[in-house]
């Protein structure tokens, strides 16, 4: 059985983004954003992270790896014939490029981090909804 490395602290962490060319500036405060949250940005993706609370881990995750648009964190929506990239103001067709961004970046985040890296998200890009048509209306 593989061992779990040392579990790195924030300041490393951050420090390790920033060796790895992310960029890494203060999270835009809201409601629900935690105090020492940062944004960390590369391929045109970010994030959101903060220290976590928990003994057992580093960093929490505030917002999920998304593209941006408009300077928002986009979720991705799978309608089953095709991804999307929605925003509170914007939806648009993801293209194969974005999603491989998308990707690449949650890849290189999770590995900075030191986070679990789980074989079906491993193996590419998840969506953050699905939403199938043809299953629209069913209880």
């Amino acid at each position: 059985m593989a061992k779990r490395p040392n579990p790195r602290t924030y300041d490393e962490v951050l420090s390790r983004l920033g060796n790895e060319k992310f960029d890494v500036s203060p999270a835009l405060q809201g409601a629900n954003r935690a105090s020492g949250a940062n944004r960390v940005s590369k391929h045109g993706c970010a994030a959101e992270i903060a220290p976590a609370d928990a003994p057992d881990a580093t960093v929490r995750v505030l917002a999920k790896p998304g593209w941006v648009l408009g300077g928002e964190i986009s979720r991705l929506t799978d309608k089953g014939y095709q991804k999307f990239l929605r925003t509170s103001k914007l939806e648009i067709p993801a293209t194969a490029d974005i999603l491989n961004a998308i990707h690449t970046f949650s890849e290189e985040l999770k590995e900075a981090t030191g986070a679990l890296n789980l074989y079906n998200e491993a193996m590419g890009t998840t969506s953050d909804q699905y939403v199938y048509d043809r299953v629209k209306g069913r209880a």
